[in-house]
């Protein structure tokens, strides 16, 4: 069984390119796995802790999850200017560069919408989806976040050079505290507020609750607004935390050694992390606002992370337990897509008096392992499951690209 595992995944990484950067492929595949087992627990109600997002204010590792994606799409977008620019690879103009990102943004943006809409509640007869779903739709979510920033990262990288780039993170990140600390805003009943952090009274949540609605955001039922952990005024700093990727992109393109590279990664991963810690006793690092402190810790520990990541794959040339992750990572957009709709598909199937995700960990991964652990062991077979699928369309070159 360990020779086969060995050959298996010599084989994965034999296919890969000799100039790719293995780390990279590997953090994207770590992160897209750390997503999907953290959205599909057996029972919401039986999840440990770090498995879990912060309430509030603060962070758990499940936190650093998204913005880590969001980083690294910064990354491969640097990467991929990099390669269009090389001499002897076909380039294009930038008017071709913007067509093609505002393309694959609206694209992002659409399948973000499909799962928005995928579901139906097949267990209650009563159940409307024209009024339910249709008329209620959640206009914002992940993918449409990746799309909104990835556009807008791909103008910036376009137009701007180095300087520009860090000027441009940080007046996104300026603007975005300027509202928040000093733009007046009102509720229904006439209160005036400025200045909050407060779950559901803050100048981002009145901007979602105003501009899209009520029915149209995920904390619906907050107060005095509703509002959208991605929503209108957080995507600016989330577009921050893109342009730290094609930063961090920039200094594994420079002339320096490996080792350098590496040192470099950990001194400003460790800084970033240290300097959000200690500016957390004033700015809140919070992922639902995406606060510029929140910005600063997950660009800092996903600079240590990959750090770490070149160091196993290229220095110590440890690269076996890689390869399930660039498995995942290859169609990482694919694999979000195909587990959300199964996970939506188990919560759509009656079964018994209850809904087919229920009995079957009510039925065998409960009685097996109890509760927590029976509900890690059902996210860990929807991965293992996830696994055998996503091998078999890289084993054909299936690579779903938007």
């Amino acid at each position: 069984m360990l020779n086969w595992l060995k050959a298996h995944c010599d084989t994965i990484l034999a296919s890969l390119p000799p100039q790719r950067l293995l780390a990279l492929d590997a953090l994207r595949g770590l992160t897209i796995t750390a997503m999907i087992l953290v959205n599909n627990p057996g029972s919401w109600s039986y999840v440990y802790g770090p498995l879990r997002h912060a309430e509030w204010h603060g962070w758990t590792v499940t936190d650093l999850i998204f913005p880590f994606f969001i980083v690294i799409v910064g990354m491969s977008l640097q990467f991929s200017m990099q390669r269009q620019s090389t001499p002897g690879i076909s380039s294009h103009s930038n008017s071709q560069l913007i067509r093609h990102a505002a393309t694959r943004s609206l694209k992002l943006f659409g399948l973000g919408l499909f799962l928005a809409l995928f579901y139906y509640n097949f267990a209650d007869p009563a159940y409307s989806y024209l009024e339910q779903k249709l008329l209620n739709l959640r206009w914002l979510g992940v993918l449409q976040r990746i799309g909104l920033v990835y556009f807008a990262t791909v103008l910036i990288v376009l137009y701007c050079g180095t300087r520009g780039r860090i000027a441009w993170l940080l007046a996104l990140a300026l603007v975005y505290l300027l509202a928040m600390w000093f733009m007046p805003y009102q509720d229904s009943q006439g209160n005036t507020f400025s200045g909050l952090l407060l779950f559901g009274n803050s100048f981002a949540a009145w901007l979602d609750h105003t501009v899209l609605g009520v029915n149209h955001l995920y904390y619906r039922s907050a107060t005095p607004f509703a509002f959208d952990p991605e929503g209108i005024w957080s995507t600016l700093p989330a577009i921050a935390s893109c342009l730290s990727g094609v930063l961090l992109a920039q200094w594994l393109q420079s002339g320096h050694s490996l080792t350098h590279k590496i040192r470099g990664l950990l001194l400003v991963g460790v800084i970033a992390v240290w300097v959000a810690e200690l500016w957390h006793f004033s700015l809140p690092i919070n992922k639902s606002l995406w606060t510029p402190s929140f910005v600063l810790l997950s660009s800092g520990y996903c600079a240590i992370v990959l750090a770490a990541c070149i160091w196993l794959c290229d220095v110590k040339r440890w690269r076996r337990w890689s390869a399930p992750f660039v498995v995942f990572g290859a169609n990482a957009i694919l694999f979000y897509m195909l587990a959300g709709v199964l996970a939506r598909v188990l919560v759509m199937i009656p079964v018994g008096d209850g809904l087919l995700q229920g009995w079957l960990f009510s039925r065998v991964f409960q009685p097996l392992f109890g509760n927590f652990n029976g509900s890690l062991a059902f996210a860990l077979t929807f991965l293992t499951l996830s696994y055998l699928l996503m091998h078999w369309c890289y084993r054909r070159g299936y690579i779903f690209k938007v």
